[in-house]
């Protein structure tokens, strides 16, 4: 009875610090705080007018609460009545622990999945670092590659250059060689028929001579 007692006494005094705490409004929001499932009847009355059950931790809307302890309550299309001392303007400790629990293992799954995340970012950015150092060797090489392309297409030039130079001389002695060499058979052609000429005059002068003196000689003969 002593038991009894101090329930009833526990339970008046848990209605009068909720009626005294807040006056609730329509659409306000509640949850079920007991361990078990709760009832939700149809009236403010004790017997077969159970609706549903509903688990700790569920959210209602509270609709208006009356002096006597009932509370009116809505949890989807369902309206009815429930012992006040059974709900809470606050979430049950053990509904918080549960939604804490839920998060701390949501973000330790995120917290080892962006773990190996920025594992494998930094692989990537090792390998990318590594990339641009054979970049920038492999620039440097390019870089020493083409002034010494740029060095022989110089010195390409200036040999072209001095082969031009050169086949024109050659060129030109050709010319002068040639020209010597007209000259040179100018001269041959020039002497030759100079000597044809002396040849005829002297064959002439011979062939007077050998006609002329022998009549000569004759004529002094007699």
């Amino acid at each position: 009875m002593l038991i009894k007692s101090n329930m009833n006494k526990f339970k008046t005094l848990t209605l009068l610090l909720i009626l005294l705490t807040f006056k609730v409004s329509a659409d306000s929001f509640v949850y079920i705080t007991d361990q078990l499932d709760i009832p939700i009847r149809a009236d403010k009355n004790f017997g077969e007018n159970i609706i549903r059950l509903l688990p700790s931790g569920t959210e209602l809307s509270l609709l208006q609460s009356t002096e006597d302890g009932w509370a009116q309550i809505q949890f989807d299309d369902t309206v009815g009545w429930i012992k006040s001392f059974y709900i809470s303007i606050d979430p049950p400790a053990r509904e918080e622990l549960k939604k804490l629990t839920r998060s701390y293992n949501a973000n330790k799954l995120l917290i080892s999945k962006l773990g190996s995340e920025k594992e494998a970012l930094e692989s990537e950015l090792s390998i990318l670092k590594q990339e641009n150092t054979d970049l920038v060797i492999q620039s440097s090489k390019s870089q020493a590659e083409k002034e010494h392309i740029e060095q022989i297409y110089q010195d390409a030039l200036k040999l072209e250059h001095e082969n031009e130079k050169h086949i024109q001389e050659k060129l030109q002695l050709k010319a002068e060689l040639q020209l010597a060499e007209n000259n040179t058979q100018i001269q041959k052609d020039t002497s030759s028929r100079n000597w044809f000429i002396v040849g005829a005059i002297v064959l002439f002068f011979g062939m007077i001579i050998g006609f002329v003196v022998p009549g000569l000689l004759n004529r002094r003969r007699y």
